[in-house]
């Protein structure tokens, strides 16, 4: 466990395997009265079925500081690289809007 340096910074230790990180496509949030829940999921073209990847579980204060962090992140990016387009928030893009593959 890491400990705290004297001047109040904490030391963040990221193993290499964690470093290379999960593709996800997909998110779903559910939450309770006391913790909210973050399935992040890996979706492929033609494939029915998909798996849970990551899941995260944060406090309600935790979930609302991360909806913080990510808005003023995204704010940054869009004034670099222009607007992000979203389609129907309904819609999860089964065929990625590419061409159906034919053998």
């Amino acid at each position: 466990m890491e400990e705290q340096n004297l001047d109040g910074q904490l030391n963040i230790e990221l193993s290499e395997e964690i470093a290379e990180g999960i593709y996800s496509n997909l998110a779903i949030i559910t939450h309770s009265n006391t913790e909210f829940v973050v399935d992040f999921i890996r979706v492929m073209p033609g494939v029915p079925k998909a798996r849970v990847k990551s899941r995260i579980v944060l406090t309600p204060e935790h979930a609302k500081r991360l909806a913080r962090a990510l808005e003023d992140n995204i704010e940054k990016f869009e004034a670099v690289n222009g607007r992000i387009k979203v389609m129907d928030e309904g819609a999860i893009p089964m065929n990625f809007g590419g061409p159906t593959a034919q053998a």
